[in-house]
Parts: C-alpha cells; sequence; structure tokens
C-alpha cells in the first residue's frame, strides 16, 4: 500500500564553497572521510589534492589536500604534518585507522593541518577521482554564480543532496554503466550493498547481475517513470532495501539514472518529484559533459601554442600554470597501429581509445607533479611536467614516470610514451615537442618494441626513417646491384635479395643468416655466390656492403610477383 504524502522538506544547498575542505566532508563525509582531528572552518581552501611519496616528495600547491597512501606510522604522520604545515597544506588524509594519539592532536593544532582517515575498503584512486570531481573549478567561459534549478551548474553532490530532501530517502546519481557520479548524505541508512556502491563508485557485480535478471534496467531504459525495484537476496538471508529508479534522459539518450533507497513504493506527489528531479538532473549532466568537452578543447589549445613555441606561447604556459621560468619536461603518448583502420566503427574505436588513455596519463601526471598539463592533440597525448630542484636525471625520472604510467594502464590497447629533452624556454619547448614526435614515430613503426624512449635511445632508427622519407619524396628506386638482384628475384623466382639481406644483418655470419632462412649453410653458400654473380658485387668490399645494406633500408625492392617455389638450387650437400 503506498504510504500517505508527508510534506517534502525544502532541498538543502550547500553554499560552502566548492574548494573548502567544511565542502569536502559534507559531501564525501561518513560514507568516505572523517574528520578525526583539526579545525575544518579554520583550513583554507583546497589548492590541490597531492598523493604523497616519502621516495620522490612532490611540490606542493598553496592549501593541498594530501592523500598519505600506505602512511601509518605515528612518527612519520608526526614528521609529515609538521612539514605540510610549513608548506601551508589544508588537510592530511590517512587509511583508518589512523594513530591519533596526544602528540598527533597537539601537531595537528600546531600546524592547522586537518587530519582526516579514509574508511576501509574505499580505494584511494576513486577518492582522488571524487575530490577533483567535487573540487573542480566552473566551467571555462561560465560565470560562477551561474545555476539550473537553483542549483550550482554541473554540482551534481548539491542535486542529490536536494532530491534525497525532497524523497526523504538516500540517493545517487548513476552513469549509464552504474557507476557512481555523486551521492547524498544518509547513506547509511541504506543497506550494506549501497555502502559497497559508494566505496568502490560502482554498483556492485552480484548485485547488478541481479537487477539485469529481474529486467529492472531495459524497464529503466524503455519508460520515463520511476521503476520499483523489489527487495534483492544478497549475502546470507540479507535483502537489500527497496529502490526506486528512473532514467535521466536529454531527447532519446539515456544519460544516467537516479536511484533512492525507500521502505517502500513512492506516493504520487513523490513519484512527480522524482520525475521532475530527472529532468533537473539531465540539465546538470549536459552542464557537465559540454564544460568537460569545453575545458578539453582549451586546455589542448593552451597546450598546443606552448609547444609551438611562438609569441604567445609564454602567455600559454602561465595560463596552465607553468609560467615563472620553471624548466619543463616534455612527455608524448600514442596508441600504436592507430593510423590504420578497417572503417568508421575501428576509427571511433581508436579515437575513444586515444581519449580514454589521455585522460588516464593526465591523472597519472597529476599525481607525479600538480601543476603539470595534458592534451590530446592530433592524435598524440602531450604532457608538461615542470622540473624541480636540479635538471640531471630529469629524463631518467620521466621515463620512471611513464614506464608506472604503462604499467598501470596495462596492455589492453599498446601504448608507448615518448621523452624530450628538458626545456628551460618556449623555443626549446618546441624543440623537445619536435624530439617527442620522432621518438613516437619510431616506436609506433615497429610495434612490440620497447614502449618508452628518449631521442638518444632511437636516434639512429629516426634519421633512417626521415632519410626513407625523403628519398620516397623523390622517388628514387633501387639502382644497380639491388636493382638487378630484384628483377631476378621476379623472373626466376629466386630468394637472391633475401639471401643478401640476412647475410649484412647476420654480419657475414652464414651459419646464423642460413638458420634465419631455414635453409642448408651450403644452399646458403651457394645463393650468396648468385648474389655476388647477378648483382655484380665484391662482397669483401665494405663500401660495397654498407650501400648494399643502406639501399636496403631506404629502398626495400618490390617482392616477387608470385609466392611460388623457388627454382631449383645445384649445391653440393644441399
Amino acid at each position: 500500500m503506498t504510504p500517505a504524502a508527508t510534506p517534502t522538506a525544502a532541498p538543502t544547498v550547500n553554499l560552502r564553497p566548492r574548494a573548502s575542505l567544511g565542502r569536502v566532508l559534507d559531501d564525501l563525509g561518513a560514507t568516505l572521510l572523517q574528520l578525526v582531528a583539526g579545525d575544518v572552518e579554520g583550513a583554507p581552501e583546497i589548492g590541490g589534492v597531492v598523493i604523497h611519496d616519502p621516495l620522490d616528495v612532490p611540490a606542493l600547491p598553496a592549501g593541498a589536500l594530501v592523500l598519505a597512501v600506505g602512511l601509518e606510522d605515528e612518527t612519520d604522520v608526526v614528521a609529515l604534518l609538521r612539514d605540510l604545515g610549513e608548506q601551508g597544506a589544508a588537510g592530511l588524509v590517512l587509511r583508518a585507522p589512523a594513530p591519533v594519539s596526544d602528540d598527533v592532536r597537539r601537531v595537528v593544532e600546531a600546524t592547522g593541518v586537518c587530519l582526516l582517515v579514509l574508511s576501509r575498503g574505499a580505494p584511494w584512486a576513486h577518492l582522488a577521482t571524487m575530490l577533483r570531481s567535487l573540487l573542480a573549478e566552473g566551467d571555462i567561459a561560465v560565470a560562477g554564480s551561474e545555476s539550473l534549478g537553483g542549483l550550482p551548474s554541473g554540482d551534481l553532490f548539491a542535486v542529490a543532496n536536494a532530491i534525497a530532501s525532497l524523497l526523504d530517502a538516500p540517493v545517487t546519481i548513476e552513469d549509464r554503466r552504474s557507476r557512481v557520479l555523486a551521492f547524498s548524505g544518509r547513506q547509511d541508512e541504506a543497506d550494506p550493498s549501497r555502502v559497497e556502491t559508494i566505496l568502490g563508485r560502482q554498483v556492485p557485480e552480484r548485485y547488478a547481475r541481479a537487477l539485469a535478471d529481474q529486467g529492472v534496467f531495459r524497464e529503466l531504459h524503455r519508460t520515463d517513470r520511476p521503476v520499483f525495484v523489489t527487495p534483492i537476496p544478497m549475502d546470507g538471508d540479507t535483502f537489500t532495501r527497496p529502490r526506486v529508479a528512473v532514467a535521466v534522459r536529454a531527447g532519446d539518450e539515456v544519460l544516467g539514472s537516479i536511484w533512492a533507497a525507500v521502505p517502500g513504493p513512492l506516493s504520487d506527489e513523490r513519484t512527480e518529484a522524482l520525475c521532475d528531479a530527472a529532468k533537473l538532473v539531465a540539465l546538470h549532466l549536459l552542464r557537465v559533459r559540454a564544460g568537460a568537452d569545453v575545458q578539453r578543447r582549451l586546455r589542448a589549445d593552451l597546450l598546443s601554442t606552448a609547444l609551438e613555441g611562438g609569441v604567445q606561447a609564454q602567455g600559454a604556459l602561465d595560463r596552465l600554470g607553468l609560467g615563472g621560468g620553471v624548466q619543463l619536461m616534455v612527455l608524448g603518448v600514442a596508441v600504436t597501429g592507430s593510423d590504420v583502420g578497417a572503417g568508421p566503427d575501428d576509427d571511433a574505436v581508436v579515437a575513444h581509445d586515444r581519449e580514454r588513455l589521455g585522460d588516464a596519463f593526465a591523472v597519472h601526471l597529476s599525481g607525479a607533479h600538480p601543476r603539470s598539463a595534458a592534451a590530446l592533440i592530433g592524435g598524440v597525448t602531450y604532457g608538461l611536467v615542470p622540473v624541480p630542484g636540479v635538471v640531471d636525471g630529469a629524463e631518467d625520472r620521466a621515463a620512471r614516470i611513464a614506464q608506472e604510467f604503462l604499467d598501470r594502464v596495462g596492455d589492453r590497447r599498446s601504448a608507448v610514451v615518448g621523452i624530450g629533452p628538458t626545456a628551460g624556454d618556449v623555443t626549446a619547448l618546441a624543440h623537445s615537442r619536435a624530439c617527442v614526435d620522432r621518438v613516437l614515430r619510431v616506436l609506433r613503426d615497429r610495434p612490440g618494441g620497447r614502449p618508452v624512449a628518449r631521442l638518444a635511445d632511437v636516434h639512429v632508427e629516426s634519421l633512417m626513417l626521415e632519410m626513407r622519407d625523403i628519398v620516397a619524396a623523390r622517388g628514387d628506386r633501387p639502382e644497380g646491384a639491388l636493382a638487378r638482384l630484384a628483377a631476378y628475384d621476379v623472373q626466376h623466382r629466386t630468394n637472391l635479395v633475401e639471401t643478401l639481406r640476412a647475410w649484412l644483418e647476420a654480419f657475414g655470419d652464414v651459419v646464423a643468416a642460413a638458420e634465419g632462412l631455414f635453409v642448408h649453410p651450403n644452399t646458403f653458400r651457394y645463393r650468396l655466390r648468385r648474389v655476388a654473380e647477378v648483382g655484380g658485387m665484391d662482397l669483401d668490399d665494405p663500401d660495397v656492403r654498407y650501400g648494399a645494406l643502406l639501399q636496403l633500408r631506404l629502398l626495400p625492392p618490390a617482392a616477387p610477383a608470385s609466392p611460388a617455389a623457388p627454382a631449383p638450387e645445384h649445391a653440393a650437400g644441399g
């Protein structure tokens, strides 16, 4: 039986500044974060989220919120708090349960750095993502006071809290893949499945499977009215609380959904309120998506301008927060095999892979240095990373950062990273970017090889590719001995060019070259004599050998017209 309608409370709007520590605790508190020591009202506005690394101490922006992954020793915590206090940090986050002794509390009070703990089971990466989303500034070129439905534009946490007040139930806003975008307070009133969803930022697989088996998702995408979900059995004899969900649509496109953990079916009044809320959430999601697209394009334009090294480069660096004459490193990430697509579908997949890889690279770089910048430009994601302190060893540190990134993303899509030399001014930035492009071309030309390189590692290969471009532009073809061998192979279906290549690449080792072609050494020696006779080559002359190898690298002869078996060859012992 539908409960009687009760007067709905006015939506609670969080009017704290978006970058305040109090705002973070209001929106993420209880479920994810808890304040254990300090005064949030006296803390500075959060200027960035930084992951603490005791082996490579990062530079901190003013008002940093520091995530101390793996830090649990009380002595280390006290030392870090004192150091953060000297740098003007806003807060320190430890994994619960954290060592909160009287000494720790005294240091917190003396430094003004608030101490918070992250709930057990909540991944650090999810917390970092939530914080970045929550602390993001307003959309570019959009006034900070712009609102939608009386709520700050794009502020999904404020929207979730407002809907929770209207429905008198804890609420989550999710995307099309059941990933949590924002949630309201009072999540402790729901069931363990909801708490697990919040901690993992994703609906648990077993619960999602049960919803799919009941046809909930199908019904949710079919109708624009709320769908009531009966309790679902979970572990043991426990059941979830009932849910009411509604799809969030923009025309025919489903942008996401709203889920409320309720005691029973909604009243007619609250049903209409949820339908109206879905329309409001659609506007906010569209604003978030539009703002992200504008932000991405602007960042790409600024980074592209800086990397070109022209008269506007310094202004672009200043707007990216990388001015002030700081030394910079240029890195580039590319997806291998992305130049060839079988059709529009493949091109769309490649574009999606590039975008996802670029976003992941930007997040990774921000962990290495909060002032870094990254953007996708012309199929390559370029990153600019400040070089603090001594420049010596900067390329080695950049190579380590790049390798760690590739290790984290795994082999779901093959990617390579090029590293440019350190740049001290805007002119050097253009040169560094050119070096990155040269490195990436070599790495992409040889899939399966090394994934990370500097120009010094692949300089010869880069020169060879550039020389190949020159001869191809002029239309050069094999001449002299190589031309005669290629023509003979086509006419007689032999393998003289292949024999010459194998011998040269094996430094004249007949046994090794024969093994590479899977022939007997005596057969290979016979073919080598035919190479000298047909090509008119003196293979004892080092200049002849060098010229032949260079032509083979720059002007690969055309393959024989037919793959038929070669003509019989007479060789003693063959």
